[in-house]
């Protein structure tokens, strides 16, 4: 579904060349959710918007479904940190934007975005204006707004990272649910191990700056997965204490003669 081939990003600044990415060989399945790991600074958000289509390659290629991506589509959708609501639009109103955008049928939509809000948990609050919702409901909003168009690609840039941990939790398994139900392919950025295992199919581990693929981490607990006790704990603490240790490791400097790891 998405394929991406010898991706590279270079940025030029004042203050000289930052070279983000490197080499970056990856393909994601159809219906796959894939998490990508890696420190502050390793390139995560850069590659979630060349996916995107919102910064252009510095190398190499992005394809999705066979497309190169050159611009924003319709049919990929992007949930970012922070909400991103229109304060002066109500719930349903802001759930409605992508339908204005691209011109889709308003009647059709209207009854599908009130279903969405209904399953998120915020029937009766479709009048209400951003600023009366606590941010955990502005994110169920803003994740309602990028289903309107039943996406065949999701791109999620740290979506929970500046929630409490209960709201966090309580928003994967409700993304864990419609993934579920509704396979669209996700590509999911976070700096959370927690959140990383409890949501991915595969996890990709990138090294620090310039940002490249260290390892690929396959999850294999079955779904619906959660933090708390349940018959797959133990596997559920291996996985995450694998990718802490790779998190933690220090990139060997390579020299003459040295063996490889």
């Amino acid at each position: 579904m998405i394929r991406l081939s010898g991706v590279s990003r270079t940025f030029e600044g004042r203050s000289g060349r930052v070279e983000a990415l490197r080499g970056i060989n990856l393909d994601v399945a159809e219906g796959e959710f894939v998490a990508v790991l890696g420190r502050s600074g390793c390139g995560k958000s850069t590659l979630l918007r060349l996916i995107a289509g919102l910064l252009p390659l510095s190398a190499g290629e992005i394809t999705v479904a066979g497309t190169p991506i050159t611009r924003p589509r319709q049919d990929i959708a992007m949930l970012f940190q922070k909400p991103a609501l229109l304060p002066w639009r109500t719930v349903l109103d802001n759930v409605m934007l992508p339908v204005e955008v691209f011109g889709w049928s308003r009647a059709k939509h209207r009854e599908r975005a009130r279903q969405l809000l209904d399953v998120a948990g915020l029937a009766g609050f479709e009048k209400r204006l951003p600023h009366e919702l606590s941010g955990g409901m502005q994110q169920r909003v803003s994740l309602c707004r990028s289903l309107i168009g039943e996406p065949r690609v999701m791109l999620m840039d740290e979506p929970f990272s500046a929630l409490d941990a209960l709201t966090r939790e309580e928003l994967s398994g409700e993304l864990q649910r419609v993934h579920m139900e509704n396979k669209p392919t996700i590509v999911f950025v976070t700096h959370s191990i927690d959140e990383a295992v409890l949501l991915a199919d595969r996890v990709v581990v990138l090294s620090p700056r310039p940002g490249r693929i260290r390892k690929v981490v396959e999850v294999t607990i079955p779904r619906p997965r959660t933090l708390g006790r349940n018959a797959h704990l133990a596997d559920v603490a291996q996985v995450s204490a694998d990718l802490h240790e790779l998190l933690m490791e220090r990139e060997q400097p390579a020299t003459a003669g040295a063996e490889g790891h």
